[in-house]
């Protein structure tokens, strides 16, 4: 088995919350599903996290040209909002952006309103490792619902034991 075979195998044993990472502005809406997203920092002048996006994907050269995103970390029943981000699934006749309701905040990027929790990020810096973008922004605004996260593990969407 080749080591990058193995390092798939090995980190199919962690489970992450899933998020959709969207965003809009002059290249355009677009946006993808994520695993890779986590907080940086919470101090400074604006909370900050960060996501990995393959650079194939059409969402990350729209966020850097965008200069903004919002991450939306989806609830445990939103299974096939994370689908059709990832093109898993495609609904006939429109686009991802109809897969739920969505609103605008400060950095006008895409806030799903059924999300756990969104949030509204101006992009600060980005740097291409590997065949990913890791790209981190500063938080604008958030926006919190109830619920569970919907959790992905083992090749699989898991629910929290």
């Amino acid at each position: 088995m080749s080591l990058r075979a193995e390092f798939i195998d090995a980190m199919s044993g962690l489970v992450s919350s899933v998020s959709i990472v969207t965003t809009d502005g002059v290249a355009g809406r677009a946006g993808a599903t994520v695993s890779a997203m986590t907080s940086v920092a919470a101090d400074g002048d604006a909370p900050t996290l960060l996501v990995c996006l393959h650079h194939e994907t059409a969402a990350a050269p729209a966020i850097l040209e965008n200069g903004c995103f919002c991450v939306n970390i989806l609830n445990s029943d939103q299974a096939e909002i994370a689908n059709i981000f990832a093109s898993r699934t495609t609904m006939l006749g429109a686009d991802k952006f109809n897969a739920g309701p969505f609103e605008t905040y400060e950095t006008g990027a895409p806030s799903l309103s059924s999300a756990l929790a969104s949030f509204d990020c101006a992009l600060m810096s980005e740097e291409r490792v590997g065949t990913h973008h890791v790209i981190i922004g500063a938080v604008r605004k958030i926006a919190k619902t109830n619920g569970k996260p919907l959790l992905y593990g083992d090749r699989d969407y898991q629910a929290l034991a």
